[in-house]
């Protein structure tokens, strides 16, 4: 009964994590990106989407030979090695902390580091066992029907995973939701817990050189004979509560933040989102050009938000006919604002009304439309 028990719940972990992931590509390849960035291996950076879908598919292809009892015996060994490779590299980061979250569910569910080592040791656990057990599962499916449904779930899942790459993921677990209020996701609830921080004062031994560090309550402000200050660092030693959009800035070209002039528009402003210029759908940019030129006509904002240098705003606006301007904010925000480079996000009072991707941007004929909705 147990190994059943097991063989399900590593079913639907998998299954889960693989869904999640599956449905946002391109926000796999960016938890790539930040893993090769954080183990200083650049080279792989190309390689991010791929590698992205692949872990996906393995995952959920796992799961469903877990949860319907296809391939048992084969299967287990590819879980276990699974599992081993997954859980020592999970320990490496929970130690290191080179990326905040391992991402394992994707933007669905975002645990930390320890716990998803502790999650891992969990189901190395039930690899284990079932691997142990492996001789002991018999499908009452015969292989063609084993084989054939699990091919057709497969091409079901690729099915999911080349539309939600082409157009914007079918479920949006980011905080850019189409719904969400800005201003409202930024506010610290009443009572909730602020972040605790400890100061760590370094000083210098005049005499040996060496730097060591005191707290507030030890540190020798008085022997100035002995000890030179050096400088002060702050130490998080208790994580508070964290809204759901905490980084959200859009900076003039002097450095002001300028959020509240957009997030407060009573009308209707469009924003477009396009994280690197350079690496954006010209041609999409043309065709959202077109879509501007008829929205400030009805006397609509239209803004574009990147973290490309201010500097080539002037040579992309030449070379893509666009008239409106241009404002900076944070790369990784502009990520998980919107899954598509560029992309168009729709704001009244503040609340995202509308989001596309570069392949579904409304027709000029379709913008009352739009803004009602």
């Amino acid at each position: 009964m147990f190994k059943h028990i097991a063989r399900i719940l590593l079913g639907l972990t998998f299954i889960f994590s693989g869904f999640v992931k599956g449905i946002d590509p391109w926000g796999s390849a960016y938890k790539f990106t930040d893993y090769f960035t954080a183990f200083q291996m650049p080279w792989l950076t190309d390689l991010a989407f791929a590698l992205g879908v692949l872990l996906a598919a393995a995952e959920f292809f796992l799961g469903i030979a877990f949860i319907f009892n296809f391939f048992i015996r084969q299967t287990s060994w590819l879980m276990l090695a699974f599992m081993v490779f997954f859980t020592g590299l999970t320990l490496v980061i929970a130690l290191t902390n080179p990326v905040s979250d391992c991402g394992c569910f994707g933007d669905a569910l975002v645990i930390t580091n320890w716990q998803t080592f502790y999650k891992n040791i969990v189901l190395l656990s039930l690899a284990i066992y079932i691997f142990i057990q492996r001789k002991n599962f018999k499908s009452k499916n015969g292989p063609i029907l084993s084989i054939a449904f699990t091919a057709m779930t497969m091409v079901f899942y690729f099915y999911l995973v080349d539309y939600s790459y082409k157009h914007l993921p079918i479920i949006d677990f980011s905080p850019y939701k189409v719904g969400v209020n800005i201003p409202e996701a930024m506010k610290m609830p009443e009572g909730a817990a602020s972040d605790v921080y400890e100061n760590d004062l370094v000083y210098k031994n005049i005499k040996t050189g060496e730097e060591k560090k005191f707290t507030e309550a030890n540190y020798p402000w008085q022997d100035t004979l002995n000890w030179k200050f050096v400088k002060m660092e702050s130490v998080l030693v208790e994580k508070g509560y964290t809204p759901p959009i905490h980084d959200f800035r859009i900076e003039s070209p002097e450095g002001d933040d300028i959020k509240d002039f957009f997030l407060y528009d009573t009308k209707g402003v469009f924003i477009v989102v396009a994280y690197n210029l350079q690496k954006t759908n010209k041609e999409a940019m043309k065709n959202i050009a077109t879509f501007a030129t008829e929205a400030t006509k009805k006397g609509y904002s239209f803004i574009g938000l990147t973290a490309t240098s201010p500097d080539s705003f002037e040579v992309f606006k030449s070379e893509t006919g666009i008239q409106f301007d241009f404002f900076n904010t944070d790369e990784i925000t502009l990520k998980t604002m919107v899954r598509s480079n560029p992309g168009l996000l729709l704001l009244k009072n503040g609340t995202i009304t509308g989001k596309y991707h570069f392949n579904d941007i409304p027709k000029p004929e379709e913008l009352e439309n739009q803004i009602q909705e």
